[in-house]
């Protein structure tokens, strides 16, 4: 269950679950074009494309880089199952470094 003000979140692959938990804000690169989602979003499903998802939450910020999928938006929160996703090792949007080869589990 979701808290008050934040949207639930889930990232997953074929492999695993790489986040899940209750952000401010989440955006993500569609195929047609990027987009962001905050706490109460209409509901809408789409496509994804290859680029990063970038999760806000208390003023931190996580970054991964997805290969294709679908991003799920309901009154439950958001669930995105990428083909392939990896963490970037920074979240710092300026200075990224390729993503980090392993990811640890749900965080």
């Amino acid at each position: 269950m979701a808290v008050p003000g934040k949207l639930h979140v889930s990232l997953v692959t074929p492999e695993r679950e790489l986040f899940a938990g209750d952000v401010d804000q989440v955006t993500a690169p569609g195929t047609e074009g990027e987009f962001g989602v905050l706490v109460d979003h209409a509901p809408f499903m789409t496509t994804l494309a290859e680029g990063d998802v970038v999760i806000f939450n208390d003023g931190t910020t996580r970054v991964f880089q997805v290969r294709g999928g679908f991003a799920d938006v309901n009154p439950q929160g958001m669930t995105i199952l990428a083909e392939h996703a990896n963490e970037y090792s920074t979240t710092d949007a300026n200075h990224r470094t390729r993503p980090a080869e392993s990811s640890a589990g749900v965080h």
